[in-house]
């Protein structure tokens, strides 16, 4: 390569690079990738970063690359140099500084940063700060601003580098609390020295950062705090006093302790409120949305004394609303919102009462502010964003947290002031433009539609027995002019009172009229929402339909198939609401009108689908009858005939029939096994009939398809029909016992065939169902001889990525330790006389002897995973397995993990790590402190991982062997 000669030692690192920023293929990619995280942790680095980082002839990003390489190197690798050669990396970084000094800003930061971390872990390095300001000189001011900024900013995220807590701790007084007081003179010094540097950003961002440890008042008490304030009206410095102002008031929060701090920012900050106005009549939103942070932030930490002195702190209040209504851009006035929640939580305690009737007239005008907010810009109705979908979805979003806004503002002032404001401005708009709306045009729409949405947002604050303001509009509304927007929000706004108008039934015909004149509608958008509304209305007000059941079927049936997959599901959950509250000897005919025609649908579907898209359809219909089933419930005594049994046994034919026909489609095979799911989570043990014929089906279906649906629907029946459960005789229970060992050895023979990275839903859905086996079953389960197996499976497992998978086999593992002590996952509730549930000893025994033959092995899995490959969700329940170990085997566990640590590949432990983590457990062992077994534990797999960040290709010599189950 001519890029190595030239480039000598580090010319391969720069091809490396260079291929990664070129257009090769993947291949060569993947391969300068590899060879770029060898080179980070290998010894040569020091070097050839150096060099690079010296060199005048390579590219920025590439020196970028460096000095990242060398800060990862200070702070994992530090222990591949002599401490004897400490002081000259120091000198070698200072030099470094130096040549960047003015520099790129990037590399600049970064050899700041590396410097800062070797002073961390230099504890005879006493003079860091006076070391760094000799070597730069007085002209490197940007560049000793970036050094004590990052300081604080290192030492505070210290828990990356590898110390102790009390190393870190004297660390963090000798670099920080002993040079507070001289850093501040030296910033107080800086500012002062000329007008470019008093607006210099970079003197505000360290102010920022060591705020961390100088106390705010020190601050505050200075002239600094007339050089922040100033800063403001500098268009340079501006952000960066604004950060710097609200870092302030976060050491202002305890206002009991911060009263005359308080006292001295609070004029200053008021002072700019005429900022607002300049914002708004400039159009700046860059100024409107820092000037908002300023007040809406002095409110948040102040809010406690806004509730107790709401006289002094009202112009503060007044402030942030001036903020809300200036903001014809509705960029800034989210950065009010969690003020104004805040505040609310305070004003709506007894406590304050009077702050509450004070604040109330600026709630009041809050309300008014936010609805005008909520319109919709006005231009082309077919495109209102100009094909900005990203600023359209932005502002869905937005009006949905200024409902949140609404929400506060009732709780404040009250339900009917709020409802009352969007009914007025309702009827203003109907005697404004409401006789010139026609069919092809409605005046100024967004002034009604707004109102609407609000009265929307506000639903749940609305009392469903409210009698004086909706009474009055809801006639308003089933009036609305038939456009798209109106007509949306007017029925989700029906959706949103479906309680209030199961109270009131005199109205639900006309919103029921309006609704369903919605399916018609030309947008998809109204069709939706009238889905969706009837799904309430039917759920709501289901007594009061009952007795159009015939009509409501008769309707369901003209539209079923014009609609979504979505808004059948809702539409379903609708009708299934009203058939459930029919009378019991009802309930059959009811799910037959309704399902029959549905179940017709599947086997015509299904007869036709012959790619993904047909079988698809056939899996939304699937859908449907399972909402009937989760829904219609009826009460039925034990010995009665469960009419909604009786009809669920009629379709299970079809369904297996489905099952046997599609065994390679997903979307049917999860659907059909949903419905089996729910047809006994809904009606429990009176499917104890259906048994017989169910448990087959999902065998056959499992062992013909190898889809994890099988088991996850084994797995209810596992729940229901367990040892002891109520009304379930011994001979059921131990018939469902034997059907679940069943599922388990076909399961086994599928982990045969298939590596565990081919299988992870269905690796999950079988640990789901053994973990319940052995809280139901757990004498079957952990004495049977499928519970080595079991336990070799979830040792396959182990080597998994996923999180799902994991998770489910250490929730297993987790269950299956407890059961070999008195902590087991049993509810006490079925026990004798109320005693606690006792593990018994032939079944703690168990335990312990699976433990003796796989105990390694298993702590080889559980620290592999957490030194290399498992994701971060899993720590906490893979420690937790691993504390179960020390705990059932205290003398096997520690020994356990020393082997295991001593297989990690060569060079990646420190001397005398190993030791040292093995004394501290042994030490806790000892003195019965398994938690702080834990926490050795964690720090140590965490560092390793951060050390070593690579490669999640296991311990070397631990890689997993496949699983293999013999019968």
């Amino acid at each position: 390569m001519a890029q190595s000669g030239a480039h000598g030692s580090f010319g391969p690192v720069l091809g490396w690079l260079a291929t990664m920023q070129s257009n090769g293929t993947t291949d060569e990619k993947s391969n300068a990738h590899e060879n770029l995280e060898k080179f980070q942790k290998s010894a040569e680095a020091w070097n050839i970063t150096h060099s690079i980082l010296q060199s005048s002839n390579v590219p920025d990003p590439d020196k970028v690359f460096a000095a990242t390489t060398l800060k990862g190197k200070i702070t994992y690798d530090l222990d591949q140099i002599p401490q004897s050669a400490h002081s000259s990396l120091r000198d070698s970084l200072l030099s470094l500084l130096r040549l960047y000094a003015n520099g790129p800003i990037p590399i600049r930061t970064q050899i700041c940063v590396c410097l800062a971390r070797l002073a961390i872990q230099t504890p005879e390095w006493k003079d860091v700060l006076q070391t760094v300001g000799s070597a730069l000189g007085s002209d490197a001011g940007d560049c000793i601003l970036d050094f004590l900024r990052v300081i604080p900013e290192e030492v505070i995220e210290g828990r990356k580098i590898n110390l102790t807590e009390e190393e870190l701790d004297s660390r963090t007084e000798e670099l920080l609390e002993n040079n507070a007081q001289q850093v501040l003179s030296l910033l107080i010094n800086y500012s002062q020295s000329s007008n470019s540097a008093a607006t210099n950003p970079r003197l505000f961002d360290c102010i920022s950062s060591w705020l961390r440890e100088i106390p705010a008042a020190d601050v505050v008490n200075s002239p600094l705090m007339d050089t922040i304030v100033s800063a403001v009206d500098n268009e340079s410095s501006f952000e960066a006093a604004v950060e710097c102002i609200c870092t302030i008031y976060k050491d202002t929060r305890d206002v009991d302790e911060s009263q005359n701090l308080i006292k001295s920012v609070y004029p200053r900050i008021l002072s700019m409120r005429p900022k607002i106005m300049k914002a708004a009549e400039t159009e700046d939103s860059d100024l409107m949305k820092g000037v908002s942070r300023i007040f809406a932030e002095a409110g948040e930490a102040w809010v406690v004394l806004i509730a107790r002195l709401p006289d002094e702190f009202r112009s503060l209040v007044e402030a942030v609303l001036e903020c809300c209504m200036r903001d014809s851009d509705k960029e800034a006035v989210s950065l009010t919102f969690n003020f104004w929640y805040e505040l609310k939580q305070y004003l709506t305690l007894e406590k304050y009462l009077r702050a509450r009737a004070s604040l109330a007239d600026l709630y009041s005008k809050l309300v008014d502010i936010m609805i005008k907010h909520l319109e919709f810009p006005s231009g082309d109705e077919k495109d209102l964003f100009d094909g900005d979908r990203e600023e359209e979805d932005k502002f869905r979003s937005f009006r949905h947290a200024m409902g949140d806004v609404l929400k506060d503002c009732c709780e404040v002032i009250g339900v009917n002031e709020c409802l009352n404001k969007s009914y007025n401005l309702i009827k203003q708009w109907a005697f404004d433009h409401g006789t010139k709306a026609t069919t092809a045009n409605v005046p100024n729409w967004q002034q009604l539609e707004a109102p609407l949405f609000s009265l929307r947002a506000m639903g749940r604050m609305v009392n469903p027995e409210e009698s004086n303001i909706l009474p009055e509009v809801m006639p308003l509304i089933v009036q609305i002019p038939a456009h798209e927007k109106l007509k949306f929000q007017a029925i989700m706004c029906f959706a949103r009172y479906t309680e209030w108008t199961a109270q009131h039934p005199e109205t639900l015909e006309k919103q029921l009229e309006y609704v369903t004149s919605g399916f018609n509608d030309d947008s998809a958008e109204v069709v939706q929402a009238a889905a969706l509304a009837f799904k309430f209305l039917g759920t709501d007000c289901a007594k009061h339909l009952s007795g159009h059941i015939v009509q409501l079927n008769q309707f369901y049936e003209q539209v079923l198939d014009k609609l979504r997959s979505s808004s059948q599901e809702e539409i379903t959950e609708g009708m299934a609401a009203v058939v459930a509250v029919q009378p019991l000897n009802k309930i059959y005919d009811s799910m037959k009108m309704f399902c029959n025609p549905i179940m017709a649908r599947i086997q015509v579907l299904a007869n036709q689908a012959r790619d993904d898209a047909g079988q698809k359809r056939v899996a939304d219909y699937l859908q449907l009858v399972t909402i009937f089933i989760q829904l219609v419930q009826p009460y039925v005594g034990p010995n009665e005939e469960n009419p909604a049994v009786k009809y669920c046994q009629e379709i299970l034919p079809i369904l297996a029939a489905l099952v046997m026909n599609f065994t390679q489609s997903s979307p049917i095979l999860e659907r059909v096994c949903r419905c089996w799911r729910y047809m006994v989570i809904s009606y429990r043990t009176a499917t104890a009939p259906m048994l017989p014929i169910l448990a087959p089906n999902l065998a056959q279906g499992f062992k013909a398809s190898r889809q994890g649906c099988f088991l996850w629907a084994t797995d209810a029946v596992i729940r229901e029909f367990a040892e002891g459960a109520e009304f379930v005789d011994k001979t059921t229970s131990e018939n469902v016992y034997a059907f679940f060992e069943a599922q388990a050895i076909a399961f086994f023979e599928v982990l045969n065939d298939l590596p565990p990275t081919e299988l992870p839903d269905v690796i999950e859905d079988f640990f789901r169902l053994v973990t319940d086996a052995v809280r139901y079953y757990p004498v079957k389960s952990i004495m049977s001889n499928i519970s080595g197996p079991t336990l070799e499976a979830a040792l396959a497992v182990l080597t998994l990525q996923q999180v799902d998978p994991l998770i489910a086999t250490l929730h297993y593992l987790r269950d299956l330790l407890s059961f070999g002590t008195n902590q087991a996952p049993v509810s006490d509730a079925n026990q004798p006389n109320g005693a606690s549930y006792q593990s018994p000893e032939e079944v703690q025994t168990a335990v312990k002897q699976l433990l003796s033959s796989h105990g390694l092995v298993l702590t080889q899995r559980i620290l592999t995973g957490m030194m290399f490959s498992f994701p971060e969700d899993c720590f906490a329940d893979a420690s937790a397995v691993q504390m179960d170990l020390f705990n059932l085997m205290p003398q096997a566990a520690p020994t356990w993990v020393k082997t295991t640590l001593e297989m990690a590949p060569a060079g990646s432990l420190r001397p005398g790590e190993v030791d040292k983590l093995m004394t501290g457990i042994t030490e806790r062992i000892q003195k019965d402190e398994l938690r702080r077994v834990r926490a050795l534990l964690q720090d140590f797999t965490n560092q390793y991982r951060r050390r070593n960040v690579a490669p999640r290709e296991g311990l070397g010599r631990l890689e997993a062997s496949r699983f293999r189950y013999t019968g």
